[in-house]
């Protein structure tokens, strides 16, 4: 039994389609979007229908497929025609996470070995107190002191005053100290 190329019988099918799409999206303009749309996948992937198969449930699911995946990423989207939201937006200049880190190394350098290492092993390499007391063959309460006199003397460099942080707490300079394996504070 020979089959009729589906392609030929694809344009029988456009009112139908019309029709359909014009009832999930109800407007004519996105309703011949939508319809473009599935004429363009389904052609393209005529090689994946099965002949003898029913074409126009076939397309009217490349439709269906289509609207609810255009209305999930529209959800995820922010229309901004006329570009007044794109226009308040900001950004954190790059350079501000490199001179914050260049003015932290600078002052990490200052601290004595000791602080460093503590605070190098307990602040920026995660591990616990009793870790890095066992690490450096020194009691815990040591690391602890070390750890924090490093703290305050590197407040005292950066001139923090108590509560401030570095600076440096956003994800994109974390992600760089992290990956550069500099110190987590």
């Amino acid at each position: 039994m020979s089959h009729q190329d589906p392609r030929d019988e694809l344009v029988g099918h456009l009112p139908a389609m019309r029709a359909f799409a014009l009832s999930l999206t109800r407007n004519g303009a996105q309703a011949d979007d939508l319809v473009q749309d599935t004429v363009v996948k389904a052609w393209t992937n005529f090689d994946k229908f099965k002949p003898g198969t029913n074409l126009r449930a076939w397309l009217f699911t490349i439709l269906r497929n289509t609207f609810y995946s255009g209305r999930r990423k529209a959800q995820r989207e922010v229309a901004d025609v006329d570009g007044v939201f794109t226009a308040s937006l900001a950004e954190k200049p790059a350079h501000d996470g490199r001179l914050q880190m260049n003015d932290f190394l600078r002052a990490f350098a200052q601290l004595p070995d000791e602080q460093r290492e503590a605070l190098a092993l307990v602040g920026a390499s995660g591990f616990s107190y009793e870790e890095a007391a066992g690490m450096c063959g020194v009691a815990i309460g040591t690391i602890k002191s070390r750890a924090n006199r490093a703290r305050v003397r590197l407040a005292e460099l950066l001139h923090l005053d108590e509560g401030d942080n570095l600076g440096m707490t956003d994800e994109a300079t974390m992600a760089v100290l992290a990956a550069q394996g500099g110190p987590h504070l």
